[in-house]
């Protein structure tokens, strides 16, 4: 498999710098991802794309996940919502295709208003993923007009919940062009899943490896509260058994990209050594 970071350059590629590449370079990552405004697809042009493109080709680096933000929720039941969305995202795909990256990240979103990853007792009525689903297609035939392969993003608490629902949506769409992230920590719902990571990650892996190319390196903790609380950790120093997401997702697929996520500038060297000591310990090879 091969390692990339998010989190180390700005969210617009048309300020990236030589300096920035370096860094990335430093730490033996051989691609990189970045998040990308929706409210901005607009404003760029095929001279920016041309300009980006002829600044990353002596980098030596992958551009692995083009992602795409924004606040609203691609299940909201008014059609002018969604509408908007389709339009921006469709745009964005165009982009992604101009600045050839491995793959355009979107997330589902919520009905609950304070954001995508809040939960909402709405999210999960069958009528909200039929209109998911009814979103995803124009999209994903975009996607696949454009020769651009669609990750969506995914988690315990959205309406995309469990790897079997994951693979329920990508069915239904039925293109080749939508598939999923593999972000194993986000599909622990469980203390006794996290206890029993090994098991639950293989779950993850079976249901949800053919359909999921990117995969997000993260670990998984728990931490103290009268209720559950599970959230991520830095790789390597949580419950989870790293070796063994590693060791699947390489299994399908040993040149795609695991991507470190979510962590400050100062914690990347760190998370970077302890899973490259893992994956040597394993006998995984990243290259």
């Amino acid at each position: 498999m091969r390692l990339g970071i998010v989190g180390m350059l700005p969210g617009d590629f048309r300020t990236f710098t030589k300096e920035q590449m370096e860094a990335i370079r430093g730490l033996e990552f051989t691609g990189f991802g970045f998040h990308f405004s929706c409210d901005d697809v607009f404003d760029i042009t095929t001279e920016d794309c041309e300009k980006y493109n002829q600044f990353v080709a002596g980098e030596g680096l992958d551009l692995v996940q083009f992602a795409l933000t924004y606040g609203e929720c691609l299940f909201d039941p008014d059609p002018a919502v969604t509408e908007s969305v389709i339009r921006r995202i469709n745009r964005g795909l165009e982009i992604a295709r101009q600045i050839n990256t491995h793959s355009c990240l979107i997330r589902p979103g919520s009905l609950n208003p304070d954001g995508a990853w809040t939960s909402h007792r709405d999210n999960h009525l069958p009528e909200s993923m039929e209109r998911l689903i009814d979103t995803l297609k124009p999209i994903a035939q975009k996607a696949d007009a454009e020769g651009v392969t669609i990750i969506v993003e995914t988690h315990a608490v959205s309406i995309m919940d469990s790897p079997e629902t994951c693979k329920a949506v990508v069915d239904a769409v039925g293109l080749d062009s939508l598939r999923i992230v593999m972000d194993f920590v986000n599909h622990f719902q469980t203390l006794r899943q996290v206890y029993n990571s090994t098991d639950r990650l293989n779950h993850i892996f079976d249901i949800m490896g053919p359909i999921a190319p990117v995969a997000h390196v993260k670990d998984i903790k728990v931490e103290n509260g009268l209720v559950l609380h599970i959230n991520e950790e830095m790789p390597g120093e949580g419950e989870l058994d790293l070796a063994q997401a590693l060791r699947r997702f390489d299994g399908f697929y040993p040149d795609g990209y695991g991507l470190i996520e979510h962590l400050p500038m100062e914690k990347i060297p760190a998370a970077n050594t302890n899973v490259r000591r893992i994956a040597a310990e394993n006998g995984i090879d990243i290259h």
